[in-house]
């Protein structure tokens, strides 16, 4: 059990913290691997915390393991080029079936079951309200598009009305036609939009290692030109790819500063940002 002395230093050190981020916007993207109820559980009170500290926090979510699911459950292989699910009508079918109808909302309701009697938690998908206006990727990926406009106004009206919401990644064209969207890109060009102090990706990596096979080498800290050399430089391994290049993105459009931690430790996001040490892999704008 901890003491009250050491509840208190944690509470004091993350004072600093809470002063610098109150009425800043964080968006966390998670991503659709499997987690234990712990840390869904301690995802859903991290969310809760921030808010009730003014951090306007907005969850963006995947949810790529359960498509595969579903997909195999009706017959259907999974086709990916580049990383990217091609998506046909049928597959974006599926996809927001998933996306929309069951990942998203097992996450509002995960975090408003620990908000008790005031639940905030709102799902939100990216086409309602043409939050995420999208554009075809190319032909052969089908109906899998590339965030051209984010509305951001929509999210800040819901974080003003003081609740958190939980962002699904399909968009829309103008004219309404869905399509599937990268949820790290997604979650890029949210906080670009919104002009956020950070973005926080989970992951289930500790972060950007030296030596992909030893945890140890954690990179804690880095710029976006050092990291588009090391992206360069064929040095990172192929999964990673993605969220560093977002990151990057991120903090030279404008975002304060990208992190990419380890969602498989309870509390992963308070650590990050509420603490001294940290926890994962920071990245900044420049050459800072």
């Amino acid at each position: 059990m901890t003491s009250p002395a050491t509840t208190a230093q944690v509470l004091v050190e993350a004072l600093p913290y809470i002063r610098r981020f109150a009425g800043k916007s964080v968006v966390v993207k998670l991503g659709g691997n499997a987690m234990d109820d712990a840390v869904e559980r301690a995802i859903a009170q991290d969310v809760l915390l921030l808010r009730s500290v003014g951090v306007r926090c907005v969850l963006v979510h995947g949810g790529g393991p359960q498509v595969d699911q579903m997909m195999k459950r009706v017959g259907k292989k999974p086709e990916f080029r580049d990383g990217l699910r091609v998506t046909d009508a049928e597959t974006l079918e599926i996809v927001r079936m998933v996306l929309v109808g069951k990942v998203n909302r097992d996450l509002v309701a995960r975090i408003n079951q620990e908000a008790g009697d005031d639940p905030v938690a709102v799902g939100v998908a990216g086409e309602d309200g043409g939050l995420l206006v999208a554009t075809p990727r190319e032909a052969a990926l089908g109906f899998v598009g590339d965030v051209t406009h984010v509305r951001a106004d929509r999210l800040a009206k819901l974080l003003d009305d003081g609740l958190a919401p939980v962002v699904s990644t399909i968009g829309s064209d103008e004219t309404g036609q869905p399509y599937n969207i990268n949820a790290d890109e997604a979650a890029r060009a949210i906080a670009v939009a919104m002009g956020a102090e950070k973005i926080v990706y989970l992951t289930s990596a500790p972060g950007l290692l030296e030596d992909v096979n030893d945890e140890s080498s954690l990179v804690q800290r880095l710029s976006s030109d050092e990291l588009r050399e090391r992206l360069g430089g064929g040095s990172v391994s192929a999964g990673m790819i993605p969220k560093l290049r977002a990151c990057a993105d991120a903090v030279d459009g404008g975002v304060g500063s990208a992190h990419i931690i380890d969602g498989r430790v309870p509390h992963a996001i308070l650590i990050e940002l509420l603490t001294d040490a940290g926890i994962g892999t920071m990245i900044t704008r420049g050459t800072e």
